[in-house]
């Protein structure tokens, strides 16, 4: 293991100074997989759309096809369905809510967005990965502080400095970039290297 993260390193050289957090946010990422989870992510803005991305990665093949077995196979009733879905890995992307958003922050408070969410959806065993690259978003800290009220696992991937979100996580990877733009730059090989390594570990015959 540990191949696309290698890869993305030796590409982003910067990136090393992040190699044992990057690290320890994968195997709790294959921890919550194994015991039946499923991650919640959230940020805002182009983090929110890194949510979408990361997501996408997880529910469907990303380097691989993922094919259905065999027995999967046979409980469909059309050989279309069987043959063209793909095995996934349950990921929600909680800025993508827009109905429970615009309800929540109309009719309660807006910097609850997603605690709300996570309040509502995490399970045990389950994984929140928050995106900010201040870590100091208000509706960010309070998504890790519910996630911790639920005994589940959190990842927060931020700028250099971490903020209140690195210091709320169970895991931070600090970005090692102070500029918005560079942070994200930065933070997209980071998701595909957990994706990639994710996928490999799963579907290591797909």
């Amino acid at each position: 293991m540990s191949r696309y993260i290698n890869e993305t390193i030796n590409n982003y050289p910067a990136l090393e100074k992040c190699r044992g957090d990057i690290e320890k946010a994968l195997a709790a990422i294959i921890a919550c997989y194994e015991g039946g989870g499923k991650i919640l992510c959230c940020g805002n803005g182009g983090s929110s759309a890194d949510c979408d991305h990361f997501v996408a990665e997880l529910m469907k093949g990303f380097l691989k096809k993922r094919p259905l077995g065999e027995s999967e196979k046979a409980l469909f009733e059309s050989g279309f369905a069987a043959d063209g879905l793909q095995k996934g890995l349950p990921a929600i992307s909680l800025t993508s809510q827009s109905s429970v958003i615009t309800a929540f922050a109309n009719d309660c408070e807006p910097a609850l967005i997603f605690a709300q969410q996570v309040y509502a959806l995490a399970a045990k065993g389950d994984l929140l990965l928050a995106f900010s690259t201040s870590g100091n978003s208000e509706n960010i800290v309070y998504a890790l502080e519910a996630a911790a009220a639920k005994g589940i696992t959190s990842i927060a991937v931020t700028g250099e400095s971490g903020g209140i979100a690195a210091q709320k996580a169970g895991i931070a990877i600090k970005i090692p970039e102070k500029e918005t733009y560079r942070v994200q730059e930065l933070t997209l090989p980071v998701y595909h290297a957990l994706a990639a390594e994710t996928e490999d570990y799963f579907f290591k015959e797909a």
